[in-house]
């Protein structure tokens, strides 16, 4: 059985102008991938900066493993990985100086995985730290949360900076870890990242949550998108005029539509364009991004 262990109670933070974030409130199991998604400015950073210990709530309170965040925070990072969304690295030479003072901060004496995410992530640890790329700062940054395997990891904007093929081995690594049995809180404006990882997710917009949603309810239990490419005007135009099916997007230019089917009329869409002859046919997975746009469309609504 999952138990909590992450807590957040009526969090709130004002920074004035109506920024900051406002009655928070939601908890993270033991074991899951939690994701924050939110445009920049949300309240992302500021969320996680109040896990850390690194801020004082104006009111509400946040919990990690039964303690509070900002009076037990030296013991909480005992058992914590984290990524900033800002890294600014201390004076101490190269990346290799760098690992060596944190390994022994942590007292890792085997060095084997440290060197097996360096190679992960390609990183060139005999560069100076202060004249990394922001890339390589960010691959640091990571193989420093992740070498003492923690057992909670806490990435803000974790893929910030990183190429596609870095970012999909930061998915496979969140993956083996989450495996493992590690709690992982990401914050992101990158849906995909989300899409791949995440267990649950809370959205988040101008510092007020709008809803906490299950990963696999986004695509289990609501329309799904369809894509027809038509190889006539004639053609496309008679399915728009005689469709009975919503029609979620036109293009008249280049001869497609959306529609968007519930589950149980999948049959019935594919014995209606059976009549048609089209030039193809494209199954839209619905995304996390489309749930959020979604819900901002309709004004937000606040979580239960």
């Amino acid at each position: 059985m999952h138990d909590e262990i992450i807590r957040i109670n009526d969090l709130t933070k004002d920074y004035g102008n109506g920024k900051g974030i406002f009655n928070f409130d939601f908890t993270v199991k033991r074991g899951e991938v939690f994701g924050i998604v939110g445009t920049n400015g949300s309240g992302k950073t500021t969320t996680l900066r109040h896990l850390m210990g690194f801020l004082t709530p104006d009111s509400g309170s946040c919990e990690i493993m039964g303690m509070d965040c900002r009076r037990d925070s030296s013991k909480i990072m005992k058992h914590v990985g984290y990524v900033p969304g800002e890294i600014d690295f201390p004076d101490v030479g190269t990346g290799t100086s760098f690992l060596k003072i944190q390994a022994g901060f942590l007292g890792i004496k085997d060095r084997e995985y440290i060197n097996t995410l360096v190679n992960m992530f390609k990183l060139d640890t005999d560069a100076s730290l202060k004249r990394m790329s922001k890339g390589m700062k960010q691959k640091t940054a990571l193989v420093t949360a992740f070498m003492s395997r923690p057992d909670i990891l806490m990435l803000d904007e974790p893929s910030t900076g990183l190429d596609p093929l870095m970012r999909d081995a930061l998915i496979e690594l969140i993956l083996k870890e989450k495996q493992r049995g590690a709690t992982v809180l990401i914050s992101s404006h990158i849906f995909k990242e989300l899409d791949d990882t995440a267990d649950r997710v809370l959205f988040i917009n101008d510092g007020k949550q709008i809803d906490i949603t299950d990963r696999s309810s986004v695509t289990d239990e609501i329309s799904q998108k369809y894509r027809l490419g038509f190889k006539t005007e004639a053609e496309y135009d008679s399915f728009i005029s005689s469709t009975c099916f919503e029609i979620d997007h036109k293009n008249k230019q280049y001869l497609h539509i959306d529609l968007e089917i519930s589950p149980d009329s999948i049959n019935d869409m594919f014995e209606e364009i059976s009549q048609y002859d089209l030039r193809y046919m494209k199954y839209k997975p619905f995304t996390l991004e489309d749930h959020y746009t979604e819900i901002i469309d309709k004004g937000g609504k606040i979580s239960a």
